[in-house]
Parts: C-alpha cells; structure tokens; sequence
C-alpha cells in the first residue's frame, strides 16, 4: 500500500506545483491584456482623425486582445483540469488511509430482492461500492453497478486482461475522470437514445432550402443597397418577412430548443471522453472491441458529438435578442439551426447508444481498474474446471483493515455444504460476506483479497438479511419463507453458490430445528454448493447423514473475565456461546 499511496502522494505534489505555474501565467496573462486594452484605447484616441491609422490601430489591438482572451480560456481550462486532478488525488490519499464515507453510497441501487447485493453490503453506506465507485457520468455509475450485481460468471479471463490493462493506466485513467467531471450533467443516455428514437421530424426537407436561398438573396440585397443600387427599404421589407416566415415554425423551433438544450451538455462531457478512449492504444481484447465501436462511422465519434454540441451551443444563441432577431430576420438562422439539429440526428440516433454504452463501459471500468491498483497485494483468481468451486489461501474482507484483519483459507468442493456455528461476535457473518464478496469480485473481473485464489466460476445467491415489510403487510417469517422459496426455485435450472445465515429466525426452536433440518437436506441434494450459518448446533448431525455437509466452527474464549477471539475458521462444532455471558457482563441481567 505504501508505494501506491506515495503515487498519490507524490502525483498530487507535481499537479499542485503544475497549478500554481499555470495560476502565475494567468496572472500574468490577465495583466498583460489589461495593458493591451487600455493601449489600443490610447493608441485610438491619439490617432483620432487620422486615417487609415486610426482603424488599423483598432483591428491590431483587437486581434491581439481576441487572441490573449483565446489563450485565457485555454490556460482556465487546463487549470480546471489540473485541479480536478488533484482533487482525484486528495480523494485516492483519503481511501488509502481507510475514509471513503464522503464517497456516493449508491444507495439508489439497493435492492433487498437482488440475489445477494442486499446481504453483502454490495451499496450503501460504507458498502463496496462506495469504496469503489470513482465514476464521473451518471450513466457510468449505473453501468457499475450493473457489472457488480448481474451474477454474470462468463468470460471472466477477459474481463480480468481488460482490467489490468487498465489498472496500469493510471495517468490516463485520471485525465479521463477529470475530463468527465468538468461538465455537470443532469440528463442521463436513457433519455436522450429515447427521444431520438421516438424522434418525429418537425419540420419539412425543403425547408433547409429555402432557408440557403433566404440567405443569399439576403447578402445580395446588403451588397446591392450598399453600392448604392437598392434603396434600404427593400432591405427593411426583406427583413420583416424574414421574421414573418420565422415566426410561423416558431412554436415548433421552441419545443425543440427546450428538448435539445437538455442534452446539451451531456454532449460536450461525452466528445471529450470519446477523444480520450479513440486515442489511447489497448491490447486486450474487450477494450479493443470497445474502441472498434466507437469508429465505425466515417468520422470519429468524438467528431461527431463535438460536431452536436456545437450546433446545440449555437441554437442557444437565440437566447441572445439581438443575434436572434438580426439572424433570424436576415438569414432564418433558428429554422437553420433547426433543420441542422434534425439532420444530425436523422444520420446518427442508430449508433448513439452504442457509443453512450462505450463511455459508460470505460468509466465504469476504470473504476475497477483503479481498486485494482489499489490494491496490489491481492491476486487475481486463477480460474479452473476442478472438482473444488473455491480453494482460497488467506481470504480475507477486501475492506477491512489489512493490519487488523484476520484471513482464513478456506477451500470447498462443488455441491458440497459447510454449515457453520459460532459464538456471537465470532466472525460468521464477516467471513460469509467474505466468501460472497469473493465471488462477486470474482465474476467481475476483479482480483480478491487471498494470497492465492481458484475458482470454478459460479452464480451466488444468499439469505441472510432478511425484513419484515410493513408496506406490503408481511412478517419477518413470511419474508424469510418467500426468499427461501426464491431460492429454491433459482436452483432448479441453475447451480449456485448458496449462502444463508440463520435460517427460519422467525419460529420457534422446535419449529426452526425441523424446518431447517429438511432445508438443508433438500439444499444437499441439489447441485449447489454453499456454506449455512447457524447457532443450531442440532443441524450439525446432518454431517453424519450427507458425506457432502462437513461442520467448521468460529470458536470464544472468556480469559479473566474477558471475551477473546481469535477469528479463525476451524474444523467440527462450536461448544462455546456466550449470550449468558455477555448478558451478565453488561449487567443485562
């Protein structure tokens, strides 16, 4: 960890230093075209009446002023740039030292029916995708927190070269977030791919015609009046039928405008982020089918949507009451936008969402990408065919602190049944979310917390958080019992990982004994594989009657007086609990 936070550390040093050079610069700058203006205004006053001296002080002085505000705006970006970076930098430091909470949760995509991100702390608060998740588009969040919850167990070797490419890509992988970040969009590719869809052309194809025509007839009679040959007044009359033929498509150019222009944005964020991905070279297969996708056209993608954003940026002119009324009555330049705003989208709403996919793909990963150069120590899983779904040495909880985690091997055959007992407080649910977040992890793409890790790819699925629902009018156990009855029906035409932490809590021992006992024996005979946590030392016998159902324990022990654990998964049955202890130690009873 030390060498990844010194990356950090030191990256955010060389950006600070870049900043405060780039800041001087402005400064500097910013002092030089304040002495250009008041130069050319000096220049202009002592040339008055002399001529041509006069005009070409003024076209000089502000070509040069034009050309210092160009480089102004430049020089801000790039500032804005360079703090974004470090602003990445600052936020990769604070994960490194274990404070991630200030991160977005993902809460929006907690889902207490998914088949294990609810029981897992897959979103949420402190959760794992809080502390993954450096997405900067909307539709990059949602892409990630689909590749984290689809239980997708295919082309996992691929998915692995692809975010190991990227994971050493650290320089691009930042200028990438903050290129993202740099424009703040509100409407997600959902929209935009469905309103080009339903898109209905408004306005007819000779229209644009007209228009060209209306132009030049226009910049003929300016010509015309000028040398003297038409008196103003055609060019007056010119001018209201100008706005006359504007305002009939005025109402339709209106409700276009209010449509385009909340697009607007996310367009000038995705040309840039286009440009990023078509000029870096990859090698792994994925990425390069990625990047294949976005050059399918004639023209660049980046093109093309830079090419859209500036015909919205544009269109918006006619916010501006003079450039609107002189446009649109000389030269029809709303309809003229208009028709431009539909032609685009007639040539390209085929390919816009492959190409809105492809961005949200690549923010989404490089996330990935970045937990992987995070976490250096952990290893990719080697993926295999064997008899044994995991065989994990030093499994350990991917967020919790490595100097104070406790990892464990932990190795399982396929379609066999670990049932678990423990203690309180002993470790059982930490080490089921381990094995769980293991697979999820796995399935992804990801490397795991172990020292070494194989795996035979397989689906999870989980029950060990279950609510009663008040909306819905249903009990604890009724809830419990509909997520059992899911499970049952998930593995009749599919072999899952199945991982269940106390089962049937909402009856009584007796009830709960006999229930679970027939649970597990039916989950035994199924092609599954899974690991069963109880405090049901009863269910334990099962090992006697399924030669596939072995007993592991988490054990406590009380020295002086004193709960001590140790954290460690071990062969056979708990004999250690230690409610009655800890009721008397809290002076509970």
């Amino acid at each position: 960890m030390s060498k990844v936070l010194d990356f950090y550390i030191n990256t955010k040093k060389e950006l600070e230093d870049e900043a405060a050079s780039l800041k001087r610069k402005s400064i500097n700058l910013s002092v030089f075209r304040f002495a250009v203006f008041i130069g050319t205004f000096l220049l202009i006053y002592l040339t008055l009446g002399a001529y041509p001296d006069i005009f070409i002080v003024g076209f000089l002085g502000a070509v040069l002023f034009s050309f210092l505000v160009v480089k102004h705006i430049d020089l801000q970006r790039k500032r804005a740039i360079i703090n974004a970076k470090i602003a990445i930098n600052k936020d990769e430091i604070s994960v490194a030292n274990g404070e991630f909470h200030h991160l977005e949760t993902g809460e929006e995509f907690i889902n207490p029916t998914h088949f294990y991100s609810n029981d897992i702390d897959l979103f949420g608060k402190g959760s794992f995708f809080q502390n993954i998740n450096r997405t900067k588009t909307i539709d990059g969040k949602r892409f990630l927190a689909k590749l984290l919850s689809e239980n997708v167990t295919t082309f996992i070797e691929s998915k692995q070269k692809a975010i190991k490419e990227l994971s050493e890509k650290a320089i691009w992988r930042q200028n990438f977030a903050a290129l993202a970040s740099l424009v703040s969009v509100k409407t997600n590719s959902n929209f935009i791919v469905s309103w080009f869809s339903n898109y209905k052309s408004l306005f007819p194809k000779v229209l644009s015609k007209v228009q060209v025509v209306f132009s030049l007839i226009s910049i003929a009679l300016i010509g015309l009046i000028s040398l003297g040959f038409l008196p103003f007044s055609y060019l007056i009359f010119w001018f209201f039928i100008g706005l006359f033929i504007t305002g009939r498509f005025l109402k339709k150019t209106s409700n276009l405008y209010s449509e385009t222009d909340k697009v607007r944005e996310t367009f000038k964020q995705y040309h840039v982020l286009l440009n990023e991905i078509e000029n870096e070279k990859f090698d792994s297969e994925i990425l390069v089918e990625k990047q294949t996708i976005i050059n399918s056209e004639s023209k660049k993608a980046s093109k093309i949507f830079k090419e859209f954003a500036r015909i919205l940026d544009t269109f918006d002119q006619r916010n501006n009451i003079l450039i609107a009324v002189l446009g649109n009555g000389l030269f029809l330049t709303e309809i003229y936008n208009a028709c431009k705003v539909e032609k685009w989208i007639s040539n390209y709403k085929h390919v816009v969402e492959k190409w809105f996919e492809v961005v949200a793909f690549f923010d989404a990963k490089n996330s990935l990408a970045n937990f992987t150069f995070n976490k250096p120590n952990f290893v990719f899983p080697e993926i295999v065919s064997h008899q044994n779904v995991i065989d994990g040495e030093n499994l350990g909880h991917p967020l919790l602190n490595a100097s104070k985690r406790v990892d464990n091997d932990f190795s399982i055959k396929k379609e066999a049944f670990f049932i678990v007992t423990g203690a309180n407080m002993a470790g059982k649910s930490t080490f089921l979310r381990t094995v769980s977040l293991s697979i999820v992890m796995a399935n992804c793409g990801l490397p795991v917390c172990a020292k070494s890790y194989k795996y035979a790819p397989i689906k999870l699925i989980t029950s060990m958080r279950t609510t009663d629902s008040l909306t819905e009018d249903e009990s604890y156990f009724y809830s419990e019992l509909k997520r059992l009855k899911f499970i049952v029906d998930q593995i009749e035409n599919e072999d899952y990982f199945i991982i269940l932490d106390e089962i049937l809590k909402g009856t009584n021992s007796k009830d709960k004994a006999i229930g679970s006992k027939k649970f597990v024996e039916k989950l035994s005979k199924s092609k599954s594989t899974g690991i069963i946590a109880t405090h049901d030392v009863s269910l334990c016998a099962l090992e006697n009657e399924f030669k596939d159902i072995k007993n592991y324990y988490f054990d406590a022990e009380i020295v002086n007086n004193e709960l001590h654990f140790d954290y460690t998964l071990k062969d056979g049955i708990c004999k250690n609990m230690n409610a009655s202890f800890l009721l008397q130690k809290m002076e509970i009873i």
